[in-house]
């Protein structure tokens, strides 16, 4: 009688690659909603069970999955900030990241996710740390690029990617309300004219060559002592 091989079992890596690849999926075209166990297996072909055997909780595939796309987006946007040597290339540079993010994915993943931490508060802390490599990122740059200059003096780069991800969110809950995307790229473009006359109006602000600390302020305008 012929015997039958037994079915090859597919290696953990391969099975947990799958379910993260399924997951990023499942979260950008159907939603945080919609993105149960059994959807995400079904779309990775694989048992369930596998989701929480290799994760844990569907939060933390989820959670996996957007560290994924993070890492892929951060090299790609790396490359193409260091492109940028003025304000306007940092304008450009922003427009571009936030286009290629949209049409990727990856700032729908990540929206859904936050949206749903507004019901599910632990998913707070672990979105915030996820953050964070991207406004360490957009600090770097506006360091790199605007460093020590008058401008760079009165915008501080932790400011400045504060705004930068917040703006980022805010453009993409914005654009669901514009569908044909006038209004959004009307903020791009107010953005690239606003570039050089912010750059022009810093560099006509009077006391802005160099910059002292709070101490040397104070010891700067504190009365003369007699002797």
């Amino acid at each position: 009688m012929a015997q039958h091989a037994a079915p090859k079992r597919r290696p953990a890596r391969d099975t947990r690659n799958q379910l993260v690849e399924a997951a990023g999926t499942v979260l950008r075209e159907q939603g945080y909603a919609r993105a149960s166990a059994r959807s995400i297996a079904t779309t990775a072909g694989v048992n369930s069970a596998l989701v929480f055997y290799h994760f844990g909780s569907v939060d933390q595939l989820l959670l996996a999955a957007l560290d994924r796309s993070s890492e892929q987006r951060m090299a790609a946007h790396r490359a193409r900030a260091a492109q940028a040597h003025t304000l306007e290339d940092l304008v450009e540079v922003a427009v571009d990241i936030y286009r290629a993010d949209a049409a990727g994915g990856h700032l729908t993943l990540f929206a859904e996710l936050v949206a749903a931490s507004v019901s599910k508060p632990e998913l707070r802390p672990e979105i915030s740390r996820r953050a964070q490599p991207w406004m360490d990122f957009v600090a770097a740059e506006w360091e790199r690029v605007l460093g020590g200059s008058p401008l760079g003096r009165l915008l501080p780069a932790p400011d400045v990617a504060n705004a930068a991800i917040t703006l980022y969110l805010g453009i993409n809950l914005f654009s669901v309300l514009d569908e044909d995307q006038q209004r959004t790229e009307a903020v791009f473009d107010l953005a690239r004219e606003l570039a050089p006359r912010a750059k022009l109006l810093t560099l006509r602000l009077p006391g802005r060559k160099g910059t002292r600390t709070a101490t040397e302020h104070t010891e700067s305008t504190a009365p003369a002592q007699e002797d």
